[in-house]
């Protein structure tokens, strides 16, 4: 007679233990711009990173959902940095640092030429134009 090992400890949470309508809080705060902390708090019910993770990992319907917020929510970035360009009380500064900290953008660096005078070359068609 051999006796079964029961599983210690607490179940593993699944998609079936997140609130109610999860996915379309998540795509609603991400097309404001939300952050992954703020869909953890607010429309997760403040689940960990740990959870947050292994659900992408683990759950294809969240890694889906993850990839569309992510795609929403640097869309209205994007697009708020556009629409404001003519507004003079914008602060490009800090959109810009977002935009950098958040998306990770950076500003264009010439690594080929080690500080050193680049000779340009000008080639001419069969013309000589």
């Amino acid at each position: 007679m051999s006796k079964e090992k029961r599983p210690v400890g607490r179940p593993k949470k699944t998609l079936d233990d997140l609130p109610d309508g999860w996915k379309d809080k998540m795509l609603e705060l991400s097309a404001e711009g939300a952050s992954a902390v703020e869909l953890r708090v607010e429309a997760l019910d403040c689940i960990s990173q740990e959870l947050w993770e292994r659900l992408i990992e683990e759950e294809p319907e969240f890694s889906l959902t993850v990839k569309r917020c992510k795609e929403r929510c640097h869309n209205w970035w994007i697009k708020n940095g556009r629409t404001n360009l003519e507004n003079k009380d914008f602060s490009y500064t800090g959109w810009y640092m977002n935009m950098k900290n958040r998306f990770q953008w950076t500003d264009r660096q010439d690594h080929t030429t080690k500080g050193d005078k680049v000779e340009m070359v000008i080639y001419k068609d069969e013309e000589g134009l």
